[in-house]
């Protein structure tokens, strides 16, 4: 998962959902390439190295890896197998308890690894053992369906308008040629699915001869735990899930609603402090009237990136802008003044937000792996009109040419139609029934996976607690020390209703104020 100069965790979260990149530095391979087709075997764990990752993992010093072997598509018996890196991270404490926590990460395609230090930072591993495994494609598999070619043209896209035909167009032969390399290679693309995930994670369990364990997942990550759940229910201790991306609404079209309540909840916070409300009183009709002059006129800067290097070409126009806002660039409590700054014409927080983009980390993001179930399980029965229309719904005011991508998945039909996996919208949106014990965390602030779709899910949890926490945006725990004390209140004992005590003193922080 790429981490783009903000705060630790809301960095973790620029790429789950993608709205909602074998790689340098990636372990080699413990036995050559996937298995050719022969006799399905059971899957089994393999011990073995713990993954090369581009920057240090204290974690992984000492944790125990390997690999999963499992079918690459159950449905095929006797077809090749594919190997998923597992880590074994230890409990801290001296007496741990014997459950374990599996964690879920979000994207998908995202980097499971990189999740490790705000896993342990969050203390997932204080009292028991965290286990993390790569789901299938991702960096460090055997294979991974990363896609350097969309890495290279994301960092030239910093230069074009947003949603611009030249933009399409190179986008579009990106996603052609990743796409032919990874067919040549052998790999079925329809085996990348979240039904296909959710099994691998049984597998582990089995795998490792483990009884019972706990499940915490984020963004995609709640959703493949929802499946899982769902279809595996059996050694599932309790499951937790954060910023709720839920598997039976989820579509391309959904992502408006919950980018329009995330930015509208970070807008009343400000409302409701008066030194923030004072200094910025219109803030949804500043963005209105910025992200309609940037489309209409676009900027075409020179930016030197954050992190420093030579000046790129940097476009913003009204796409960008709302694509910065939804990935956390600048974050939620600059945000009113960053606009502020651009209507009184320096647009420096937003250029240099964009001119980030020019820097990418090639081949660490499984693009194969987010085409394949953003293709199969979310775009399905939904049309590049709907998206619109669902953009108008909540932005009337705002031009079409914005409203017609959905946010952080710009092309995504287009991108889709030459993907070509099958529909599993059928098989995928289905809710989850369960009894299991549950816990539902969101944070007020998410621009992703908006808050209040939490309750429809909860509602399907019967012994389920859902907690709110004010001025987190997407991935809460890392975030909030509150929502940690919580989920370790909730693993302790998941037959009892957990401590969230904490919660009822939580306010948004305050707003920067920048003089007039």
């Amino acid at each position: 998962m790429a981490k783009h100069g903000v705060n630790a965790a809301a960095a973790a979260a620029l790429v789950c959902l993608a709205a909602f990149g074998a790689a340098p530095g990636a372990a080699a391979s413990p036995g050559g390439p996937s298995s050719p087709p022969g006799p399905t075997a059971a899957p089994r764990f393999t011990p073995g190295p713990c993954p090369k990752t581009s920057e240090p993992i204290e974690a992984l010093d000492t944790a125990r890896c390997g690999f999963l072997e499992v079918p690459e598509n159950r449905s095929r018996p006797g077809g090749r197998t594919i190997k998923l890196a597992v880590a074994r991270i230890a409990a801290t404490a001296r007496e741990p308890a014997a459950e374990p926590v599996v964690f879920m990460a979000g994207g998908p395609g995202s980097d499971t690894f990189d999740d490790i230090p705000f896993l342990v930072a969050s203390g997932l591993n204080k009292d028991r053992e965290l286990i993390v495994m790569a789901q299938r494609g991702n960096l460090h598999d055997l294979p991974n369906l990363a896609c350097p070619e969309v890495d290279r043209f994301n960092a030239r896209s910093v230069g074009l308008g947003y949603d611009a035909q030249q933009a399409k167009r190179l986008m579009l032969k990106a996603v052609t040629d990743c796409r032919a390399r990874l067919v040549a290679q052998g790999i079925d693309l329809n085996a990348y699915n979240t039904t296909e995930n959710a099994a691998d994670f049984a597998d582990l369990r089995t795998a490792l001869h483990i009884p019972r364990w706990n499940v915490y997942g984020y963004s995609y990550g709640t959703n493949l735990a929802l499946t899982y759940l769902r279809l595996h229910p059996e050694g599932i201790r309790a499951v937790a899930i954060d910023s709720v991306a839920p598997s039976q609404f989820v579509t391309l079209p959904w992502t408006w609603g919950s980018t329009a309540e995330g930015i509208r909840n970070i807008f009343a916070a400000c409302a409701a402090q008066p030194a923030c409300k004072d200094r910025y009183p219109d803030l949804p009709g500043l963005l209105t009237e910025q992200v309609r002059k940037l489309e209409a006129h676009p900027l075409t800067l020179d930016v030197t990136p954050p992190d420093g290097g030579k000046p790129v070409s940097t476009v913003l126009d009204g796409g960008a802008l709302l694509n910065l806002i939804v990935a956390f660039t600048p974050r939620p409590k600059d945000l009113p003044a960053a606009l502020d700054e651009l209507g009184r014409g320096n647009p420096e927080r937003f250029a240099q937000a964009r001119a980030a983009g020019s820097v990418q980390k090639t081949g660490e993001f499984a693009h194969g792996l987010t085409n394949s179930i953003a293709c199969a399980e979310w775009a399905p029965g939904h049309s590049e009109t709907d998206v619109l229309e669902a953009g108008r719904k909540v932005y009337p005011q705002w031009p079409d040419t914005v409203l017609a991508q959905a946010p952080q998945l710009p092309f995504q039909y287009p991108v889709c139609g030459i993907w070509n996996v099958a529909d599993r919208a059928e098989i995928q949106r289905v809710p989850t029934v369960s009894a299991v014990p549950a816990l539902v965390v969101s944070g007020t602030f998410d621009v992703k996976t908006g808050a209040s779709w939490a309750k429809g899910v909860a509602r399907n949890l019967s012994r389920s607690t859902s907690v709110l926490i004010p001025g987190i945006g997407h991935w809460v725990v890392p975030q909030s020390p509150c929502a940690q004390r919580v989920l370790a209140s909730f693993f302790a004992r998941p037959t009892a209703a957990p401590d969230t005590s904490c919660v009822d003193a939580l306010a948004p922080g305050p707003f920067t104020i920048i003089p007039k």
